[in-house]
């Protein structure tokens, strides 16, 4: 096996996305989505159904919006994850460009994708955080890179 990496080439999706994403179920509360967040560290959560097909995505900034909304605050232990998740969620495919994914993200206004195999856009196998976008570029451009040196090979 050939572990060299040609860092000429452009990288995609599944380069630097996280694998094996920490998912809720659409019917888990509120409370616990906070929970599983805090204990993984992550900001977004894909969203699945009972089946383990991807139904949406919830953010840290769904649960800060529902914390200050007053209505939803005071129905919090009546909300589930469905009522409050973005659906469907914003998705892209492992063999994406990652230049690709970063202008969906802005365009979107997003700060991140669910990542899907490029042919069954229903099980989510990553996500792609701006973070992860933001390390990227810093090794792109960092002193010594192909990139900062003017690109690739003369």
């Amino acid at each position: 096996m050939n572990d060299h990496v040609d860092h000429h080439l452009p990288s995609v999706v599944a380069d630097r996305m996280a694998r094996e994403p920490i998912v809720i179920n659409a019917d888990a509360s509120l409370t616990e989505a906070a929970a599983v967040m805090d204990r993984g560290h992550v900001h977004g959560l894909p969203v699945v159904d009972h089946t383990g097909a991807l139904v949406g995505v919830l953010s840290q900034t769904d649960l800060n919006r529902a914390r200050t909304t007053e209505y939803l605050w005071v129905n919090w232990p009546g909300l589930a994850v469905r009522h409050l998740m973005t659906s469907p969620a914003a998705t892209i495919h492992r063999s994406t460009p990652l230049i690709a994914a970063a202008r969906k993200m802005e365009r979107l206004g997003i700060h991140r994708l669910v990542v899907v195999e490029d042919g069954d856009e229903s099980t989510p196998i990553g996500v792609l955080s701006m973070t992860d976008l933001i390390h990227a570029l810093a090794e792109e451009t960092a002193p010594g890179s192909p990139s900062a040196n003017g690109g690739g090979r003369r």
